[in-house]
């Protein structure tokens, strides 16, 4: 999901106005404690005072100016933070507060991008895409247990479709409710038509509305990310920062898993990606039309053993529920 300039200019945008926001707080509050506290602006005054004497005796040779210039700021600096808990404002009432702590609201890192710049990047590319809408419609709120069969039994698990669904859609809301604490892995498997990505995309707009980091990808798309960071040169950095944040993000979905081209540098790039991911604590929710046993059978032994011994694995059962659109 590269960006394009004017998507980059629109995040960008977005990061100016937090500045703005920022300096118009600090401003908003140290007018707040000043009126409150006349002393603070004084003391303030003069340690602005102190650290230009300290400069000018320096330049004059004066090596013991630092020193006693730190002894005095750190007196004035004292009496400030006393008054301010007096008048019960916090330590940190007048200082800049920003929105991203690790960024300062720049949006970059030690000259990379931010993860609070990759969560806008998110929000941009699913509000510019189909897939928002999607969200609208196929979410928790619209999940209805009146189009499973309340009539046909699952046999291996002697309960209806209907039933079962509810144990699904309650394994999927535990799922949603505890991912900052767990980020655990799910396995949807179904024919077509059963729901599969109907739940992912519940638990998908949940945790986005959470607030959570989450792409959303088909298989063939991730493997087309794979080839691209390893064989195209154009646009290097922007497909390794790409590469890097399918490996790092809050949830990572991939849909219909079994319809790429699958060979050996395919196999090995998902079983690396599945297996950092896991190594790394975060989430990945998975939907196949492929049974366990043929994933065992499509797939290397190290991706299935990843897949069956890290992830819930759901089955899903009944018909086409397309079928009577």
């Amino acid at each position: 999901m590269p960006l394009s300039n004017s998507q980059y200019q629109t995040i960008m945008r977005i990061y100016n106005e937090r500045q703005y926001e920022d300096k118009h707080g600090q401003d908003r509050r140290r007018a707040e404690v000043y009126a409150c506290i006349p002393r603070v602006k004084e003391l303030e005054d003069q340690i602005a005072s102190c650290a230009a004497n300290c400069a000018r005796r320096l330049l004059d040779g004066d090596t013991e100016a630092r020193q006693a210039m730190r002894t005095e700021m750190e007196q004035l600096r004292l009496q400030k933070a006393e008054l301010l808990e007096a008048y019960g404002f916090a330590p940190d009432y007048m200082e800049m507060h920003y929105y991203c702590p690790d960024c300062q609201d720049t949006g970059y890192v030690d000259g990379k991008k931010c993860h609070c710049f990759w969560k806008e990047q998110t929000k941009l590319l699913y509000a510019q895409s189909n897939i928002e809408d999607v969200l609208e419609r196929e979410n928790f709120s619209a999940f209805s247990f009146d189009v499973y069969d309340a009539g046909e039994t699952i046999p291996q698990l002697d309960m209806t479709v209907a039933a079962y669904m509810r144990q699904v859609y309650g394994w999927c809301r535990d799922y949603v409710d505890h991912f900052r604490e767990k980020h655990g892995n799910l396995l949807f498997t179904g024919g077509t038509g059963v729901g599969k990505t109907f739940l992912t995309n519940c638990i998908a707009k949940a945790l986005i509305d959470q607030g959570q980091s989450v792409i959303y990808l088909s298989a063939n798309d991730l493997v087309e990310i794979f080839s691209s960071n390893k064989f195209r040169t154009d646009s290097e950095e922007e497909l390794r920062d790409m590469y890097q944040y399918v490996l790092d993000c809050d949830l990572l979905i991939i849909d219909d898993l079994g319809t790429e081209l699958n060979n050996s540098f395919v196999s090995s790039q998902l079983f690396y990606c599945l297996n950092e991911r896991l190594v790394r604590g975060k989430g990945t929710v998975i939907s196949t039309n492929l049974s366990v046993s043929m994933l065992r059978d499509t797939y290397s032994d190290r991706v299935s053993s990843r897949i069956t011994s890290g992830y819930m694995i759901i089955p899903l059962y009944g018909g086409d529920l397309r079928a009577g659109r």
